[in-house]
């Protein structure tokens, strides 16, 4: 495997200027483990017995990472978003900031992972990033370097950066999930039964509840994100009629409730595509407060479908371009 453009703490003296990360790309097929030394072995590799194909085995969410094992990060981050802690022990803002960025990390439930950079024991990778300061939080998505965030940050301020983070990570195809252990990754059952039945019983409003909850408790459980999406979906189309919905759009292009009302019955009936097409260019028509209401929607209408569905992936490139 050529090393061109990857970390290899070997190539300390004949690259004394540092690492270049804009130059690191996706390793060649076939690279891998046969043809890298137990120190450049990837931070995660798949579990050979591993089930979920969008899942990927760590040891840990939050990890320490020093210059020979940060090759793997960048490998890593081919399939996972990789955020970047570079910190110190003398620096009082880092003790602030890292347990705040490791519980929201976690609360991630695997979406993304926290590798933490002891830029005093670590100065290329600091070098690297062009951090003047600490604490610097940047990110990995497929080997290049996203900015984040610098100084103690609100965990508010912090969910929302990783938002966007997963979002353009999504647009560029790394979306798998980080599992820790070697637990089963598909469970025997629904993850939350008491929404399930609340839902066959017609409930909706002690289903949403139940996922309400659980986000509550872990804003970044996917599972309780597209559950509470699907109750809300639910919630908007009860009564509604396709055909009168889609009348009142045509008539009118500029009607932002029957736009949103069409894609919602689109989404129910299968019509995926059709639903995020029209969201879109309504996206594209309309400004202010009609714009991110539509934006809203689009995003709550991606968790219903699922954000690895290829369509799903689709719609966000195409919200990215209509949106900047």
């Amino acid at each position: 495997m050529s090393n061109e453009g990857v970390f290899d703490p070997r190539q300390q003296q004949a690259q004394p200027q540092g690492l270049d990360l804009s130059a690191v790309r996706t390793p060649a097929p076939g690279a891998g483990a046969n043809g890298q030394s137990a120190q450049q072995q990837p931070a995660a590799q798949p579990h050979a017995q591993q089930q979920d194909p969008n899942g990927v085995n760590v040891p840990a969410l939050v990890f320490d990472v020093d210059e020979q094992s940060f090759e793997a990060v960048v490998q890593l981050s081919t399939q996972v978003p990789v955020v970047i802690d570079l910190w110190a022990e003398w620096c009082g803002p880092c003790k602030q900031l890292s347990p705040v960025i490791e519980k929201v990390t976690r609360d991630y439930d695997g979406r993304l992972v926290l590798a933490k950079i002891d830029v005093d024991k670590n100065p290329r990778i600091q070098q690297a990033f062009g951090a003047q300061s600490i604490p610097t939080v940047v990110a990995l998505v497929k080997g290049q370097p996203v900015p984040l965030f610098q100084g103690a940050t609100p965990e508010p301020q912090i969910k929302q950066v990783f938002d966007q983070l997963l979002t353009a990570a999504a647009q560029a195809g790394v979306n798998k999930r980080a599992i820790t252990g070697d637990a089963p990754q598909q469970p025997a059952g629904p993850k939350y039964p008491e929404a399930i039945e609340a839902l066959e019983a017609g409930d909706l409003e002690r289903a949403a509840q139940v996922y309400q909850d659980a986000l509550n408790e872990t804003p970044g459980d996917e599972d309780a994100k597209s559950g509470l999406a699907r109750v809300e979906l639910l919630r908007r189309t009860r009564g509604k009629d396709l055909a009168e919905v889609r009348a009142r759009a045509a008539q009118d292009p500029s009607d932002v409730d029957a736009a949103l009302e069409c894609a919602d019955l689109d989404i129910s009936g299968g019509h995926v595509d059709d639903a995020f097409a029209r969201l879109i260019t309504t996206l594209s028509k309309v400004t202010g407060d009609d714009k991110e209401r539509v934006r809203k929607r689009i995003l709550e209408l991606f968790e219903v479908v699922g954000p690895a569905d290829p369509r799903v992936t689709q719609a966000r490139g195409k919200l990215m371009r209509a949106l900047f």
